[in-house]
C-alpha cells in the first residue's frame, strides 16, 4: 500500500524539498553575495569610503551567523515554512530600506542587522537542515545539490545586478533585490516547505517502504529541552572539532575573497582578469559542492570526505602563494573553489552525522555562528589588517597555509557517534 503523502507522480516528498531549498539559497546568497556591484557606486555618491560600506557586509555575516542559532533551534520545533517567509520579509525589507540610507549606521541597521537575521532564516540552516531531516542513505547527494544554489546563485544575480546598476542606480539595484527575495522566496517556502519530518506523514528518509539499514542515531538528549540540547552540544568535543576545523575554512576563504583582486592586481593583473577569478572559483565550488555531496553517500565515515576537501582548500591557498601571473592564478581559483566548496555541504552533512536529525537545526545553527558568523566576520578584517602592517597579503596567505593544514588533519581526530561515553 502506497504511503500516505509519498509526493506527486510518487516523486519522494524529500525530493521537492531539495529543489525548494535549491531556490531559495540560490536567491538568498545571489543577492548576498553581489555586494561588490554596489561597493564602487555607493562609495562615490554617498561620499563614503571603501571600509566604511565594508562594514555593513561584516555586520552582516555576524548577525547571519547570529540568526543562525534562533533559526536553527526553532526549525527544530516548526515547519520551515514560516521560518523562511519571516527571513524573505525581513531580507527583502532590508534590502529596500538600503535605498534610503543617509548615514553608516542607518546601512548598518538595515543591511547589516535586517539583511543579516533575514539571511539567516532563508540561509543553510534552515535548508539544509530541512533536507537533513528527510534524507539519510541520500543525505551527501541531497544536501550537495542544494548547496550549489550557493554557485549558481551567485552567477545569476552578480551580472544582473551590475546591468540594473549601470543602466539606473544602486538603489534601483536594492530593490530589486528587495522585491525578488520577497516574491519568490515566500512563494516558494509557502508552496514546498510546508513539512517537518518524513515520519509526521507515514513516510520513511529517502522514500523507503521499510526502516532503513543505517539508522540514524538518536539525539544527544532526546527527551531534553532545546536548552539542554545546547548545553550537551556546547559540552561535546565533537561539535568543537567541527565547529574550529570550519571556522578556520570560512576565515581563509572570506580573507581571500575579498582581497584576491587586489592582491592580483599588485601583480599587474587586469583588475577585469583577477575579477573573473570570482567566477572561477563559484563554477568550481558548484562541482565541489555535487562531489563532495556524492562522495560522502560512499564514504564510511564522511570526516575523511571533510579531510579531503580541506587538503584541497589548503593546496589551492598554496598555489595562491606563487600566482604571479593569469594562469597560476586561475589555477588557484580552480583548486581553491574546488575544495571550498566542500564547507557548504559537509558542516550539515558532519553535523547529521554526529548528532542525528532530531536536534540538526540546533547543532547547525550553533556551529554556523562559530563557524561561518565569526569566521566570516573576522576574515575580511584579517586580510586588511595584515596589508596594512606588512604592506603584502602574502602574510595572510602563508598564514591561511599553516592553520588550514592544522585543521586538515584536526578533522581526523573527529570521534564517532558511538563514542559518547568518551565524549567530554
Amino acid at each position: 500500500m502506497e504511503r500516505k503523502g509519498q509526493a506527486l507522480g510518487k516523486i519522494f516528498w524529500g525530493w521537492y524539498v531539495v529543489a525548494g531549498t535549491f531556490v531559495i539559497i540560490g536567491i538568498n546568497y545571489g543577492a548576498r553575495y553581489c555586494f561588490g556591484v554596489f561597493l564602487k557606486p555607493m562609495c562615490e555618491d554617498l561620499g563614503w569610503s571603501r571600509s566604511v560600506v565594508s562594514v555593513a557586509m561584516s555586520l552582516s555575516v555576524l548577525f547571519y551567523g547570529i540568526g543562525g542559532i534562533f533559526a536553527g533551534r526553532m526549525l527544530d520545533r516548526f515547519a520551515p515554512r514560516w521560518i523562511i517567509t519571516a527571513g524573505a520579509v525581513l531580507a527583502s525589507l532590508g534590502f529596500f530600506l538600503t535605498r534610503f540610507v543617509i548615514s553608516p549606521l542607518q546601512f548598518y541597521l538595515v543591511y547589516g542587522v535586517l539583511v543579516g537575521l533575514g539571511s539567516a532564516c532563508l540561509g543553510v540552516v534552515v535548508c539544509n537542515s530541512s533536507v537533513g531531516k528527510w534524507f539519510i542513505k541520500k543525505r551527501g547527494i541531497a544536501i550537495g545539490i542544494t548547496t550549489a544554489g550557493v554557485g549558481v546563485g551567485t552567477l545569476i544575480f552578480s551580472p544582473v545586478a551590475g546591468i540594473v546598476v549601470k543602466a539606473f542606480d544602486w538603489q534601483a539595484g536594492f530593490s530589486l533585490l528587495a522585491i525578488v527575495v520577497f516574491v519568490l522566496c515566500t512563494g516558494v517556502s509557502q508552496i514546498i516547505m510546508g513539512r517537518t519530518h518524513p515520519e509526521d506523514y507515514g513516510l520513511l528518509p529517502d522514500g523507503e517502504t521499510a526502516q532503513p539499514e543505517r539508522a540514524d542515531r538518536p539525539s544527544p538528549c532526546p527527551s531534553a529541552s532545546h536548552a539542554a540540547a545546547m548545553g550537551s552540544l556546547l559540552g561535546d568535543s565533537r561539535f568543537w572539532t567541527i565547529a574550529v576545523c570550519y571556522f578556520v575554512g570560512v576565515l581563509a576563504e572570506m580573507s581571500v575573497f575579498i582581497h584576491q583582486v587586489a592582491y592580483a592586481e599588485e601583480y599587474g593583473i587586469g583588475r577585469v582578469a583577477a575579477a573573473s577569478s570570482l567566477g572561477i572559483i563559484g563554477i568550481a565550488s558548484i562541482a565541489g559542492r555535487f562531489f563532495f555531496g556524492w562522495l560522502s553517500d560512499r564514504i564510511d565515515d564522511v570526516k575523511h570526505v571533510a579531510f579531503l576537501g580541506l587538503a584541497i582548500m589548503t593546496a589551492g591557498m598554496g598555489i595562491l602563494l606563487f600566482a604571479d601571473s593569469i594562469g597560476i592564478f586561475y589555477l588557484y581559483a580552480a583548486v581553491f573553489g574546488f575544495g571550498y566548496g566542500s564547507i557548504g555541504p559537509m558542516i550539515p552533512i558532519l553535523m547529521a552525522d554526529r548528532f542525528g536529525r532530531k536536534v540538526l537545526g540546533t547543532a547547525y545553527g550553533l556551529v554556523t555562528f562559530f563557524a561561518v558568523g565569526l569566521g566570516g566576520f573576522i576574515g575580511p578584517i584579517f586580510g586588511g589588517l595584515v596589508y596594512d602592517t606588512f604592506g603584502s597579503y602574502l602574510y595572510a596567505w602563508r598564514i591561511n597555509v599553516v592553520i588550514l593544514t592544522l585543521v586538515t588533519f584536526l578533522i581526523l581526530l573527529l570521534k564517532k557517534r558511538d563514542d559518547d561515553a568518551e565524549v567530554l
